[in-house]
């Protein structure tokens, strides 16, 4: 499925060569849409408030479990089409940051999510580094 793809620094639309407004495909549509999930606030998607992580009631400042946190983003990732399983890894608490990555089984592999923390690129199922259309590194945040 394609879905709008946004710049990796700023998070806004980009153009493609011809000046439309560049559309991202499989695999990488999926992986920025867990990563748009996951960067949703509960209750800021006005025509759909039941989807987002719930920062302001369960995370921000209310020091919760690990086990909270990774179950709220793996329901935020289960929420994108294509997603079919979703795992969260925490890797650190570093001052307050949080680090880790949320993957993601879908119907042609797996995708690693970094949505929050140290950004790494987007790797394939085949662990190689998904590129955009000039062959650079593609970034979920």
């Amino acid at each position: 499925m394609n879905t709008l793809l946004l710049d990796t620094q700023g998070w806004d639309l980009v153009l493609d060569a011809s000046g439309n407004i560049a559309l991202a495909s499989d695999p990488y549509s999926i992986a920025q849409d867990v990563a748009s999930a996951l960067r949703l606030f509960d209750g800021e998607l006005w025509y759909d408030t039941s989807k987002g992580v719930p920062y302001w009631q369960e995370i921000l400042g209310k020091f919760p479990p690990l086990a909270t946190i990774k179950t709220d983003f793996v329901n935020a990732a289960m929420t994108v089409p294509g997603v079919a399983t979703a795992q969260a890894f925490i890797t650190s608490i570093n001052n307050r940051e949080l680090s880790g990555q949320v993957q993601t089984t879908t119907t042609t592999g797996v995708l690693s999510v970094t949505p929050f923390g140290t950004k790494q690129p987007l790797r394939d199922s085949a662990g190689n580094i998904v590129t955009d259309s000039w062959g650079r590194p593609v970034y979920a945040s």
